[in-house]
């Protein structure tokens, strides 16, 4: 098979102001170039658009450095090796990496994993077997100590991250799972497809308040995916001794003002909470474990997962923007065009 000559990648060409604009980017004609020694070329199938590239597009100082302007994004992807110079890996094999926002990606054998996808379908790969998925297990289990009896509530709830959270909560014997989401459709999807206990529509009033009659006798753990007012409102419920997992902070990420809340930290001095930020890089050593436990509640059916799916490259932005708008319900995933 003749490999592609040139194939399409995003380039970021402005950095975003408030909300990102589809003129900050560009679809742009590359050149691919054959793999070195060690390395493989990999068309991506799959790429994943996450809120965290929010952040990527601004110029600070972060975990992650920023995406340089003209220069090709980055972010998870699925693809099929279609030429190997690395021992391992042969044409026809399925990978992880990245490297996505492309169609063709050209990297080193160390900086991919393999995956079947006979065991899994392959999208899967970068939502609930994936980064998202780690995420939500690391979160709960390992950063927010949790333990069988605690009462929950995780904000963001029908997002990737944010289902799986709710539904491990229930598999390890959570009392009570909130959710709070942006649309009715969704509050129902929490309560009558994930197993939430009870949900609520953000929008539909005050969440402090809707957060207090959804959880009568408090939470102990909240997941945080929102920030703001969210936040707020977790403070308020915790019971004594709360953890909460600071994961994201979508309804900021886009702002230009300082936000308003929340404005009721002295709580957390006399409750004795614990707030703790986190990335999911830092739980790698918990991958084997996540694996084997999630897919096999996948397999099951115990553990349920959505996907929005967009299809072609030139549509990937548009994806982007409308994850950061919360249209998507579980993990927004981009499949490119054969």
């Amino acid at each position: 098979m003749s490999l592609p000559t040139t194939g399409r990648e995003w380039h970021l060409v402005a950095r975003p102001q408030g909300w990102p604009k589809p003129e900050d980017f560009a679809l742009r004609e590359s050149a691919v170039t054959e793999p070195a020694d060690g390395q493989l070329l990999v068309r991506n199938l799959h790429i994943s658009v996450d809120p965290y590239m929010r952040g990527r597009m601004n110029d600070v100082k972060s975990y992650v450095p920023p995406f340089q302007l003209d220069e090709p994004m980055e972010g998870g992807a699925v693809g099929e090796v279609i030429a190997s110079e690395a021992d391992g890996f042969a044409v026809g094999d399925h990978v992880l990496h990245g490297l996505g926002w492309r169609e063709y990606a050209r990297l080193d054998a160390g900086k991919v994993t393999k995956v079947d996808p006979d065991a899994a379908p392959l999208t899967a790969y970068l939502g609930v077997l994936g980064m998202t998925g780690l995420t939500a297990y690391a979160g709960l289990l390992e950063v927010a100590s949790f333990k069988e009896g605690d009462a929950v509530f995780v904000s963001g709830a029908a997002g990737a991250v944010g289902s799986q959270v709710g539904q491990l909560a229930k598999l390890k014997g959570a009392s009570r799972v909130i959710g709070s989401a942006g649309s009715e459709d969704k509050v129902r999807l929490l309560t009558e497809e994930y197993g939430f206990d009870a949900a609520f529509n953000y929008k539909s009033g005050p969440v402090k308040q809707q957060l207090k009659e959804a959880a009568p006798d408090g939470i102990d753990v909240y997941f945080d995916n929102v920030g703001g007012d969210h936040l707020e409102a977790a403070i308020s419920s915790f019971n004594v001794h709360g953890r909460a997992t600071i994961c994201g902070m979508i309804s900021q990420y886009n702002a230009t003002e300082p936000p308003a809340a929340p404005r009721n930290l002295g709580l957390v001095i006399g409750k004795r909470l614990r707030l703790q930020g986190m990335l999911v890089q830092d739980h790698k050593a918990l991958q084997p474990r996540f694996v084997e436990e999630v897919s096999a509640w996948v397999r099951s059916g115990r553990l349920k997962y959505r996907e929005t799916v967009v299809t072609g490259i030139d549509n990937a932005v548009d994806a982007f923007l409308g994850m950061l708008r919360g249209e998507n319900t579980g993990k927004m995933i981009v499949s490119l065009n054969d």
